[in-house]
């Protein structure tokens, strides 16, 4: 019988992310993706690419240039041997943390020993929803609740659940996310993970984006509370307390423990466990906290063993509903230490490794930190969560 082995994240790396309609409108999806994963191998020159097991690349709108399987074709166009094989995966918004813990199973029961997980979403070319055909029974038997189709819907619904979670909290907390983004890039932090994009825009010709279009550093709560709430009259949901549609691409190297130090690989952080949960539809933004519960159950930990929380900032309700169930501080040092969506964008699919290879940087920053977590909320009702420990310094 084969041991079960540990699951070490060697690398991840991301394109910048771009506003939907913007700097990648004439870039093609799977172009965006095979310069990560080109990057990617570059930056790890042990990992001989034949080497490499099963390539899972995430989409939610598996179509165009991000369909025709893309997990293969996209391993083909990164120059990987044709022996390498690969898949397409969706979970919605978890599409990239849910190749990661796919590959990471099959390395734990020794089918794999090298994978390469990854998730791209050009917002751009595909609409949120676009080619969707929703069953007529979701709405006619009222399987699911009308609103559960449109997100920043669920968003107002979990404020209703939440009252105390108001609009000048969520504000403040997407204030506190632009500060902490803005800090990074001063302090040349994010920069170390994004592979530049050399693309073509209408207006600016040939271009080279470096860095995440959307931040805005002079965000002030003044001008937070002047935005309009486009999905409820006098509602608490307004573009900047939410994730901006983006473009953009993620990837990430992980390996079985043992194989990783045969090879010289670096080991940034080791899989503890995962989770994913189902919700009511109608409140998705809750997800999060069943399934970070359900890994905490599974790990043999508690939330109090949590040194750092990257959580996807799709709204910001959904981290504060997040946040209060275990009794953090909407401000707590170690939430999100570089900022998140609301600053840099959530292109869906794509998100889950940001969170990753954000996750393994503040371990580096961090060395004493033992324990970390991943975790965001997926449309249609669910979350996911993976527990990360740091290996990346004192705690190898």
């Amino acid at each position: 019988m084969v041991e079960r082995a540990n699951v070490v994240f060697v690398d991840g790396a991301r394109s910048p992310f771009a506003r939907a309609g913007s700097l990648y409108s004439q870039t093609r999806a799977d172009d965006l993706i095979v310069k990560v994963m080109r990057e990617l191998l570059r930056r790890n020159p042990h990992l001989p690419p034949e080497k490499i097991d099963d390539v899972a690349i995430a989409a939610a709108t598996q179509t165009g240039d991000q369909g025709m399987n893309i997990g293969r074709s996209a391993a083909l166009l990164a120059g990987l041997p044709n022996t390498v094989p690969g898949y397409s995966i969706d979970r919605w918004c978890a599409g990239a943390m849910t190749a990661v813990t796919t590959l990471s199973s099959a390395i734990m029961a020794g089918a794999y020993d090298i994978a390469l997980a990854g998730g791209v979403e050009h917002m751009t070319h595909h609409p949120m929803g676009e080619g969707m055909d929703p069953n007529p029974r979701y709405l006619s038997e009222r399987i699911v609740d009308p609103e559960a189709m449109l997100m920043g819907k669920t968003a107002e619904n979990l404020h209703d659940r939440f009252p105390h979670i108001t609009k000048d909290r969520a504000d403040a907390f997407a204030l506190g996310s632009q500060e902490k983004t803005a800090k990074a890039y001063a302090n040349g932090v994010i920069q170390l993970d994004l592979v530049p994009i050399a693309a073509r825009n209408a207006e600016l010709g040939s271009i080279l984006v470096s860095a995440d279009e959307a931040p805005r550093p002079g965000t002030t709560l003044e001008g937070l509370a002047a935005l309009k709430t486009p999905f409820r009259p006098h509602g608490r949901v307004t573009a900047g307390n939410a994730s901006g549609l983006s473009d953009g691409a993620t990837a990430a190297l992980l390996a079985n423990e043992k194989v990783a130090d045969e090879l010289g690989l670096n080991k940034k952080m080791r899989m503890i466990g995962f989770a994913f949960a189902g919700v009511e539809p109608e409140v998705m933004g809750v997800g999060p906290v069943p399934s970070t519960e359900k890994a905490l159950a599974r790990t043999g930990l508690s939330i109090d063993d949590i040194d750092l929380f990257e959580i996807n900032e799709a709204f910001a309700v959904q981290v504060l509903a997040l946040l209060d169930h275990f009794g953090i501080a909407d401000d707590d040092e170690r939430v999100n230490p570089m900022g998140g969506a609301i600053a840099v964008g959530h292109p869906l699919a794509s998100s889950g490794i940001r969170l990753m290879t954000n996750l393994a940087r503040d371990f580096t920053m961090n060395p004493t930190a033992k324990y970390g977590i991943t975790t965001m909320c997926i449309g249609l009702g669910m979350g996911g969560t993976v527990i990360w420990e740091n290996i990346s310094g004192s705690n190898a």
